[in-house]
């Protein structure tokens, strides 16, 4: 069967990074299961399309839904700054909301609630919020000619996206995973929109991730403002060569491989923090086991109690992790380091953060 472009369904696909067949990152098995030959058996591709600009996930043969996690503390500022940002350029207007929620949880709605916004569940809305959940939806044309249509004819759609430029730009291969249908460039998310009836008008930059972008969307064909040309203009460079990913894979991989095999030739007491999926590849590729990774602890207590999929490592809880007396942690999101080292003190010193040249003292 001919594969189309998941937004504008054109066959110009090209493949711009394969991790070959890696387990499902939102399956995390009991920790008692045995790790099965079969396990990391999903392929995972990213391929862009050459009429769109859209990268997007290949195929997805995954079936099951990820533990919720716990919404990190720089998540929840990223949110309350963008509001009172969209508040101060006086987008918001109105009284209603509407949100697209993400699988990943999390919720603005107590934030608008400060503004004089109630949630509307019947008909379009003032207001209409989608914080990294457009990504989830496997057609990405009708995702959003039903953002569009929740939104009232004057009214705002809000979308935060994981810029693709900064994915390409940091080497971040692992942000593709199951489940996450679309990876965005302003380029491409404007053809998507235009498709749907509407136009950005204003763009928000934040360092969440390394680098997201809050669109200001509106029905109708509006001129953007100069921070939309300069994003575009910025944006340029990194998706000239977003083929480039494929060679940080195995740089990446070869590093941790490495890293931890040192530290268990040296007898340390390796762990790391953060089940998350972007992790599930990058763990399984190095070839993770017990004896070079202890354990990875992670606060979600869906996650407690599992193990990181495709290996044998055991999934823990923080105050599992502190217990043990690690010698280093391996911090697997660099955004939780602020939050994680003021909860767990008693592992200043220790941490380490997970990057494409090799693990780096924090």
């Amino acid at each position: 069967m001919t594969r189309r472009c998941r937004g504008c369904s054109k066959t110009a696909l090209v493949s711009v990074l394969d991790l070959g067949s890696v387990p499902a990152a939102d399956h995390f098995p009991p920790r008692d299961a045995p790790v099965a030959d079969t396990e990391s058996g999903h392929p995972l591709r990213m391929d862009q399309c050459t009429v769109c600009g859209l990268a997007q996930l290949a195929d997805d043969d995954t079936v099951t839904s990820e533990p919720h996690g716990i919404e990190p503390q720089a998540l929840r500022d990223q949110a309350a700054e963008a509001v009172r940002l969209v508040h101060a350029a006086g987008v918001l207007r109105g009284s209603t909301v509407t949100e697209f929620g993400s699988p990943h949880g999390g919720t603005w709605l107590p934030l608008l609630a400060e503004h004089g916004f109630t949630e509307n569940i019947a008909g379009p809305a003032d207001v209409v919020l989608d914080c990294f959940g457009i990504m989830h939806e496997p057609d990405q044309r009708v995702g959003f000619a039903v953002r569009a249509a929740a939104t009232a004819a004057d009214g705002v759609l809000l979308v935060q996206y994981h810029s693709l430029a900064t994915i390409v730009a940091q080497g971040q291969w692992n942000a593709l995973r199951h489940g996450h249908f679309a990876y965005y460039s302003l380029t491409a998310l404007r053809t998507l929109l235009r498709a749907a009836g509407m136009s950005v008008i204003t763009a928000w930059e934040f360092e969440l991730y390394g680098g997201t972008v809050l669109l200001a969307v509106r029905h109708g064909d509006h001129a953007p403002d100069a921070t939309v040309g300069e994003l575009l203009a910025n944006e340029a460079d990194s998706l000239s060569c977003v083929d480039g990913l494929q060679q940080t894979v195995d740089r990446h991989v070869r590093a941790l491989r490495t890293w931890l095999e040192a530290g268990a030739a040296e007898g340390q007491r390796v762990y790391a923090y953060g089940a998350a999926s972007r992790a599930v590849a990058l763990l399984s590729m190095a070839g993770t086991h017990r004896g070079l990774l202890a354990g990875v602890a992670d606060a979600s207590p869906g996650k407690q109690g599992c193990r990181m999929p495709g290996t044998d490592v055991p999934i823990i809880s923080p105050a599992e992790l502190v217990a043990a007396d690690p010698d280093v942690v391996l911090l697997t999101l660099p955004d939780l380091f602020t939050e994680v080292s003021a909860a767990l003190p008693a592992l200043d010193g220790r941490w380490m953060i997970d990057d494409q040249a090799g693990p780096r003292r924090r």
